[in-house]
Parts: C-alpha cells; structure tokens; sequence
C-alpha cells in the first residue's frame, strides 16, 4: 500500500494514482478540472469546529491531533476511513489537501493511520484500561 500526500493546488502527476480530497470544503479558486479528484470523502475531515479552533491558534497541534483521532473514532468517519483502507489496499492513492501548512494538517495524520503508524481511538484496549486501573487508584480502596 503506497501513499502519498501533496496539496490540491500541485499538478497532478502520473504517480499519484487515485486522488483523494480529504478537505470538507472544496478548495477556493480551484475548478473540478483543475483539481483532477477521483474521490471526495467530505466525512474524513475535521469537523467545522475543530478546524476553526485550530486555524485561530487556539489549538495546539498536539490538542488537533488527538481531538482529529476522537473525531475519526465516530460512526461516519469511521465508515469513511474503512473505504479511505480499501482504496489504498486497491493501489497507489494521494491524499489532497488545500492547507498552505504541510508539515501539520489532517492529511499527515490520515496517511500515518494508512501506513500504520497511528490507529485511531476506540475507547478500549491497554490504554483504556490503563487509564482505568489510575481511576480506580485514585479513588482509594473500597469501604
């Protein structure tokens, strides 16, 4: 499985394979031509809020991050991000974006989820349980 990630606004090349918009909204200045998308999952992206909040500075990139993951956890960007891991079982995808910033937006972190090297929050599993056990310690023993 190979991906890659490039902005929007970059010509589109012969090793890009199937391009994916991963933006919720559509890229400002940007005809359909132009843009040469095969694929809009508007559901992978952050929500309004989220992306507000970080563009404002508001949010630290560490507090996007894990809030972006949260956001991935629920049912629509989960059923999204199913289809993102198929498409990329099926060949070379790119991951578009249209963020001036490209060491830090949302497409890094969908890409690392492809690769594997980050799996997005279930609310199980050692972490869970993990924070659980601290919980239960600091509440004390039971009476």
């Amino acid at each position: 499985m190979s991906t890659s990630v490039k902005r929007v606004y970059q010509a589109r090349s012969r090793s890009d394979g199937t391009r994916i918009l991963v933006d919720r909204l559509w890229p400002r200045g940007l005809t359909k031509a132009a843009a040469a998308v095969d694929e809009w999952p508007r559901d992978l992206a952050p929500s309004h809020e989220l992306r507000k909040r970080y563009h404002s500075g508001l949010d630290s990139w560490a507090s996007f991050r894990k809030q972006y993951m949260a956001e991935l956890a629920g049912q629509e960007a989960s059923d999204a991000l199913r289809k993102l891991h198929q498409l990329a079982g099926r060949g070379k995808i790119t991951l578009l974006f249209a963020s001036k910033d490209d060491k830090h937006n949302h497409a890094i972190l969908l890409k690392e989820l492809l690769d594997g090297a980050r799996k997005p929050p279930t609310g199980t599993g050692p972490a869970a349980a993990g924070g659980m056990r601290m919980r239960k310690a600091a509440r004390g023993p039971r009476r």
